[in-house]
């Protein structure tokens, strides 16, 4: 209610000015004030919505919805009235009118999880992406909405987090789940086959009725899934995209033997659980600065929010490791070469160029074994986190959007 109280004196002002025709000249300057007042609005929500979301998810949902889009009216009257419109309508088009996603509380089998959607009018398709370890659907926000603007409202979006549904901390900015809190106090920890079971009776649960194909996208771990999924489902999805995949364990990168290493290890995984826990524990504006000055220097500001709420606390890394155990265990198999061969052209690949997790030797032992499949490098310089960052959130989604419309093009073609 804090934020509605300071906005309502602006809505109410711009009622003002809007009524009047009479009794007030409203001048080209004063259009121009009205963006730079929206554009900066504008601004700071989409900087702190992830908090403002779990702090005030109705206020949130207002000021979404109804909030910009009256004020985007009321600009539209003043406009109007000005001796000169055209300079008004080309300021307008400084404000950011990208749909937004909306979070929502799913209760799958038992277990609650955040959804990150967004809902096109009459959707051709429905994309649902599979985020990487840890799971947080926040570090994709930019990503999903860009990837929503980019296929031009034909395709709905949905975000599925991992079973790691996030305790509120002391400042009350997450939303309580009581029934998982319990299950971590008891030690609960979800392995990867579970959390693929988990996005299986998801789509069971929730997209059964669904009567547009789907679109898998996976990030990471996320492809492994998404192919899971791909065999499960073979006549409801359309199109699987695996983005810098871990598809199999890379003997040559030093950084997954030593996860490996604390994963498989009780003490090691607790001790780096606590340690993380610590830093969860301090000052917000803190844990900001130790990010964004280590992991986060080319981070955005959503990224560093989703980290410093979601990720610093001593369950989620528990569960983190303990899903990357199994990770390494499974990965050790060889993938199913056979039906990636028989579904190449429903599949694409994305790959960087210096990424561990999917590596370039990945990249040439697909083209090998599946001739002809859909396979690219990006050499932009962004990482495997490349959600993490706006230009890489942009690219990746430009890209995918491309993949997409490519793959129905030709299917509405034949």
């Amino acid at each position: 209610m804090v934020i509605a109280h300071h906005l309502s004196p602006i809505t109410r002002t711009l009622s003002y000015f809007a009524g009047s025709t009479n009794s007030l000249k409203i001048s080209n300057n004063f259009t121009i004030l009205l963006d730079l007042i929206a554009i900066f609005l504008k601004n700071y929500v989409n900087k702190h919505r992830i908090r403002i979301f779990f702090a005030f998810p109705d206020i949130y949902s207002i000021i979404n919805d109804i909030f910009f889009s009256g004020f985007l009216y009321f600009r539209r009257r003043i406009s109007s009235k000005c001796r000169n419109s055209q300079m008004g309508s080309e300021n307008l088009s400084l404000i950011d009118t990208r749909k937004r996603a909306n979070f929502r509380l799913c209760n799958v089998s038992g277990y609650k999880m955040d959804l990150l959607e967004i809902h096109a009018k009459d959707p051709k398709f429905h994309v649902l992406f599979i985020p990487g370890n840890p799971g947080v659907i926040s570090f994709y926000l930019d990503f999903l909405e860009s990837l929503y603007d980019l296929l031009d409202g034909t395709a709905s979006v949905t975000g599925k987090i991992h079973n790691l549904a996030h305790c509120p901390n002391r400042k009350g900015q997450l939303v309580e789940i009581p029934s998982l809190c319990q299950n971590w106090e008891r030690g609960r920890l979800f392995s990867l086959q579970e959390q693929t079971d988990h996005k299986i009776n998801f789509i069971e649960h929730e997209l059964q009725d669904v009567e547009v194909p789907i679109v898998l996208v996976g990030h990471s771990i996320g492809s492994y899934i998404s192919l899971d999924i791909f065999k499960r489902f073979q006549g409801k999805v359309a199109y699987c995209i695996c983005l810098y995949p871990f598809l199999a364990v890379n003997t040559k990168s030093s950084t997954q033997s030593v996860i490996k290493k604390i994963a498989a290890s009780r003490t090691l995984s607790t001790g780096l659980s606590s340690i993380v826990a610590i830093l969860g524990l301090l000052p917000v504006w803190i844990s900001r600065i130790l990010v964004k000055n280590s992991v986060g220097k080319s981070w955005c500001p959503a990224a560093v929010e989703a980290l410093c709420s979601h990720v610093l606390r001593y369950h989620t890394v528990q569960n983190m490791l303990y899903m990357a155990m199994t990770e390494f265990e499974k990965l050790s198999e060889v993938p199913d070469w056979s039906f990636m061969r028989e579904k190449k052209s429903q599949m694409a690949f994305l790959f960087g160029v210096d990424d561990h997790w999917g590596p370039l030797d990945l990249y040439e032992e697909i083209s090998n074994k599946v001739p002809g499949a859909v396979l690219a490098v990006e050499k932009e310089n962004f990482t495997h986190a490349f959600s993490c960052t706006e230009a890489g959130s942009l690219w990746v989604a430009k890209h995918v959007s491309g993949l997409i419309k490519n793959y129905f093009s030709k299917i509405d073609s034949e």
